[in-house]
């Protein structure tokens, strides 16, 4: 249950936003988007539905993870973890390179490690750290290296919990069977539209991508007590004018109750290489906590370049 908790914490996946953000340490401090002062968006005969239909039905995301297992690159992670004044008291440093010149095989060029990293017995700290190994590291994730079998999920609690982030953060929106959360996580339904608004507007990605930036936020004048039901907070998603590809998304998460207490903002953004969309950038703050446990503060950069696609890939 408590791994299930953590996952719900590190989903989906997002883009760069103004809402709230922990008044902490915040690695993302690269501003990839610049909004128009005035645009025309009826001109370009959209509407709410035609992004909502794109974001629940989209396969391209989850696919652009798939398709580094195409490419050899080196990916830079920095994990910090904080104590309750929000001082840093550990650090991670890790500069990989995945290569996938044939039979894939990954080397550390730079393995650090300083403060309260790991316990005794050599596994982390910190489950958000366990599970940002899981997910991002391959240390236990064989969803990026080559023909790796699909899972079912029914392989186990691991692999169940690892559907359910999939889902959190390649199709938003969807329902997830998630214990003491309900359907909180289908803020596209008929019942939870009632709570949030919906816009988008235009702007430019990477200074010279033409992208519409569609926003999903709570309503201002919500009742305080009706906020606090209301767990994703904010989810925004970048579409590039061209072709409507997803190129990145952000997802701001707040949730309290008996069990269990987050507050997580999570980012990733794409770019093109050559005619695939890959993985850029990958930023995640928040806290975690769940009784009986040390509360879990933690934020993580990766950053994913020098993408080479290999033959016969």
């Amino acid at each position: 249950m408590k791994k299930l908790f953590l996952f719900l914490v590190l989903t989906a996946l997002f883009y760069k936003s103004y809402s709230q953000e922990i008044p902490r340490f915040n690695p993302d401090t690269i501003k990839t988007i610049t909004l128009d002062s005035a645009v025309n968006i009826k001109a370009e005969r959209l509407n709410i539905e035609t992004f909502i239909n794109k974001i629940v039905n989209d396969t391209s995301f989850y696919q652009s993870f798939r398709d580094m297992k195409r490419y050899s690159f080196i990916a830079e992670n920095r994990i910090f973890s904080y104590d309750k004044k929000n001082k840093v008291d550990g650090k991670i440093y890790r500069k990989i390179k995945h290569n996938n010149s044939g039979p894939y095989k990954m080397e550390y060029l730079v393995k650090q490690d300083t403060g309260k990293i790991y316990k005794k017995n050599g596994k982390y700290q910190l489950y958000t750290v366990e599970m940002f190994d899981y997910i991002f590291m391959n240390a236990y994730n064989t969803d990026f290296v080559p023909n790796a079998p699909a899972s079912d999920g029914k392989g186990g609690t691991n692999e169940s919990y690892k559907d359910k982030l999939k889902t959190l953060i390649f199709n938003p929106g969807r329902p997830v069977k998630v214990p003491f959360i309900g359907s909180k996580t289908e803020i596209f339904s008929a019942n939870m539209r009632q709570y949030y608004d919906y816009g988008f507007t235009s702007g430019t990605y990477l200074d010279s991508i033409p992208v519409y930036r569609f926003k999903v936020s709570v309503k201002p004048d919500l009742s305080s007590w009706t906020k606090d039901g209301i767990m994703i907070k904010e989810l925004v998603t970048i579409f590039d004018k061209r072709n409507f590809n997803i190129l990145g998304r952000y997802v701001d998460m707040k949730y309290s109750n008996m069990l269990f207490d987050f507050d997580v903002q999570m980012n990733i953004e794409m770019g093109y290489f050559g005619e695939d969309k890959l993985p850029t950038k990958i930023t995640y703050q928040g806290n975690w906590d769940y009784p009986f446990k040390k509360e879990e503060r933690a934020s993580f950069l990766i950053v994913h370049k020098d993408y080479k696609l290999e033959k016969g890939k």
